[in-house]
């Protein structure tokens, strides 16, 4: 992959290459929201104490973008240090420049939880007035940096202050691609009645749907995140369940820190396939010798249909493709004459990666299964495809983009003829998977698909009829043999 960022560009459109330090970076929790929502205090409630460099306070204090992690020692690290440390993740931010790593740092201290997570406080989202105040850094691009390289993406709201804000809105629309990992926090809820709760819980989920653009409904932790008791005990029971649940899910990003990366990976892979096309395609379009800038201006222009007809060309899914107006911004200015030609080796080297070298490495990630022996003889029977397999699996799916729960049969034919079985075989395992024989796959179904094909690389044929050990557990009931 490496090899064809440079060729093509990569970094100069979308994002910088990789270091080790990106790698081996401990998961990233990022904290956005409205000034005075309580980021600050959020994240002294999380490390049961106070972190150097911290204001909490009813007006925006926290001006500064500051990554609080791990350290024996209490310190203060300025952002143009970070910047070139080559055991920290932020390298890349070197290219927002000087005006930005003026207002970055990193606070450490010897908080336990900071052995696991990095916790990313942000300059609280001005609304009102003050978001007219220009900002000498380009706070959205930078939010979408940290979006893109974090694992858990929390957006605190306080329950008194619903509204959201014209900047907090293009902050939340920059998370576009990084939906699964959004979570809502409904802050200071013990300031307020049961009845009150209600009524702002629905106000918060209508004013979210309104910018959030997405059919499924976000997970959202209530309470009041500090250590000072509740203002109103009616709801604590809840609260602390919340609170529970919360810890707990930032408590399991090291597990899925892994799988996660490669995720990153895999979307990471894909955006640098189309980018390669893209360019590849401009090229090939330019006149030989004159109205050179004429055909760019008319390209750029009309850059939606150039995206159609590559798609078309290639048969690569529509969703891959990035924002138009982004990309045009990116093109203007650019001589398309220099770009570099479509290169059909390294098309080919990047479907190697997506489709054999990354879930290769899922599965060699995947912490070995134990045996478990089943004394119920009224337990229903395992599936055949392990957890550990279907979380591979998952994650695949996952990154095709899947509409409503379902890829169609074109997005996932791509995946199953890479997986270079005969086709004969790849019509009998689609038969045996579509069990809703509509022309897609849902996660079960596309997760049997690949379970048949890798039994065929191992030279087990495919069934006639699948036993009941290879029909998902969802699907025995209406698809399974009948009980006698």
């Amino acid at each position: 992959m490496l090899e064809i960022e440079k060729k093509y560009l990569f970094d100069e459109y979308w994002m910088q290459a990789l270091r080790s330090s990106d790698i081996d970076a401990k998961p990233m929790v990022l904290l956005l929201g409205q000034y005075s929502v309580g980021k600050t205090s959020f994240i002294q409630f999380l490390l049961k104490r106070k972190f150097p460099g911290m204001r909490v306070g009813p007006e925006p204090t926290t001006d500064r973008f500051v990554a609080v992690m791990w350290g024996d020692d209490e310190q203060v690290v300025p952002g143009n240090a970070l910047s070139v440390d080559p055991d920290a993740p932020f390298g890349q931010l070197n290219r927002f420049g000087s005006n930005f790593l003026s207002r970055f740092e990193a606070s450490q201290c010897p908080a336990p939880i900071l052995k696991n997570i990095t916790l990313i406080d942000t300059p609280g989202v001005l609304s009102g007035e003050k978001q007219r105040l220009g900002r000498n850094y380009e706070f959205t691009e930078i939010s979408e940096w940290f979006a893109s390289r974090s694992d858990l993406i929390l957006l605190l709201f306080d329950a008194h202050k619903l509204d959201i804000s014209d900047e907090f809105k293009e902050a939340i629309e920059s998370l576009k691609g990084n939906d699964d990992k959004v979570r809502v926090v409904l802050n200071k809820a013990d300031s307020i009645t049961v009845q009150q709760l209600m009524r702002v819980y629905g106000a918060l989920m209508w004013s979210l749907g309104k910018v959030v653009k997405t059919p499924e409904v976000m997970r959202v932790y209530i309470g009041s995140f500090w250590d000072k008791p509740y203002q109103n005990d009616d709801m604590a029971k809840l609260f602390k369940q919340e609170s529970k649940d919360l810890v707990d899910d930032l408590l399991s990003l090291p597990r899925n820190s892994a799988v996660r990366k490669v995720n990153e990976l895999v979307k990471r892979a894909r955006l640098l396939r189309v980018h390669m096309l893209i360019i590849g395609h401009l090229r090939g379009k330019m006149p030989m010798l004159f109205g050179k800038e004429a055909a760019r201006d008319e390209m750029i222009k009309n850059l939606a249909n150039e995206f159609g007809e590559i798609a078309k060309i290639h048969k690569v899914s529509p969703g891959d493709f990035p924002n138009v107006q982004k990309m045009q911004e990116n093109l203007r200015g650019k001589n398309f004459s220099d770009f570099e030609s479509y290169n059909e080796k390294y098309h080919q080297q990047i479907n190697d990666v997506l489709h054999k070298d990354l879930p290769q490495l899922l599965k060699a990630i995947q912490p070995p299964k134990e045996e478990k022996v089943e004394l119920n003889p009224f337990a229903v029977e395992a599936w055949a495809v392990d957890d550990n397999t279907f979380s591979c699996y998952k994650e695949i799916f996952e990154s095709l983009k899947p509409q409503l729960g379902n890829i169609s049969a074109n997005v996932a034919r791509d995946v199953l003829m890479n997986t270079g079985i005969p086709v004969d075989a790849l019509r009998k395992i689609w038969e045996l998977s579509d069990f809703e024989k509509n022309g897609k796959l849902d996660l079960e179904e596309f997760a049997l698909a690949l379970f048949l094909s890798e039994n065929v690389k191992k030279g087990i044929p495919v069934p006639d009829v699948l036993p009941l050990t290879f029909i998902p557990p969802a699907k025995r009931k209406k698809f399974g043999p009948p009980s006698k």
